[in-house]
């Protein structure tokens, strides 16, 4: 009565059926997204998606006990190639397809009038930047080079006005300035991020050692809107990936401390000389804060 069909039959009806579903597929997600994405196999919308986790609340009658730190994240150690890569092309772009390294992120949100970029001349984020001022920011910085005098004419000295450009290769540091305090509400020792400075590197004329040259300060708060949606490679799963809040938030960077609050007002560099006595500095300052929480569960 019914014929049996064969299971080349079959195949070819489901291989069928699939194709023509794929198609339909295909379609549907050329005619929703208006344009077929061909860099990825299936459409990524999780980073965008993402929204900031708020901080929980805090009051001021719950905080026993806090002290400001100032920080510095290099980026020529490996923990924080996530900050540093990909770098930029030739234009200054991003060499990758899908992902920006932080510096970038960071110009592309004050540009966009996301986040507020303020005067790196001090951190108290009280000087923001016009759109002209920041673009004198980011647009290269001008070295004063002196030519020693001629023997013949010892008066007569030539000064060299060079344009060095800006590129993101060039970001060697960041600043960060947090506050770390005991929330006695919630019995944790917790940290607030304030700011992120991006810092380069100066070649100046007759020295050989190269300066440092602190750009604007993000105030951290406000940058987060930008930063969780900024992806960051994972080495060991793509479909996986963090954001630039996920690092911070989660604490994924190494850094040393420069400075504590202080009455003198006044960083490590300026009572200790030597490199050394600076990182020695820093790991007391930083086993003080250790100590302190330990002493708070002693009975």
């Amino acid at each position: 009565f019914f014929k049996q069909k064969t299971a080349y039959e079959i195949s070819t009806r489901d291989w069928s059926s699939d194709v023509c579903s794929s198609d339909l597929s295909a379609q549907n997600s050329i005619l929703n997204g208006g344009i077929e994405d061909r860099e990825h196999i299936y459409r990524r919308e999780s980073a965008m998606d993402r929204k900031v986790v708020p901080y929980p609340p805090l009051r001021e009658a719950d905080v026993m006990w806090s002290k400001r730190i100032w920080r510095a994240i290099d980026l020529h150690e490996k923990i924080n190639a996530p900050l540093r890569f990909p770098l930029a092309d030739g234009s200054g772009a991003s060499s990758s397809r899908d992902r920006k390294n932080l510096i970038l992120t960071l110009i592309d949100a004050v540009k966009e009038g996301s986040v507020t970029a303020y005067s790196a001349i001090d951190d108290q984020f009280t000087m923001p930047l016009t759109a002209t001022e920041f673009s004198k920011v980011i647009s290269g910085d001008s070295v004063h080079i002196e030519s020693r005098p001629d023997p013949d004419n010892p008066d007569y000295i030539v000064m060299i006005d060079s344009v060095e450009p800006f590129n993101s290769d060039r970001v060697t540091r960041y600043n960060m300035e947090e506050e770390w305090f005991f929330d006695k509400q919630r019995s944790v020792m917790d940290v607030r991020i304030i700011g992120i400075c991006p810092v380069i590197e100066v070649k100046k004329e007759g020295l050989d050692e190269k300066l440092t040259k602190p750009l604007f300060w993000i105030y951290f708060p406000e940058g987060r809107s930008a930063l969780v949606h900024s992806e960051v490679g994972n080495r060991y799963n793509s479909s996986q990936r963090l954001t630039f809040d996920d690092i911070f938030m989660k604490r994924m960077f190494n850094s040393f401390i420069t400075k504590e609050e202080n009455i003198y007002d006044r960083s490590i560099e300026v009572y200790r000389t030597t490199p050394v006595d600076r990182l020695l500095e820093a790991e007391k300052i930083k086993q003080e804060m250790v100590n302190f929480e330990i002493g708070l569960w002693d009975y």
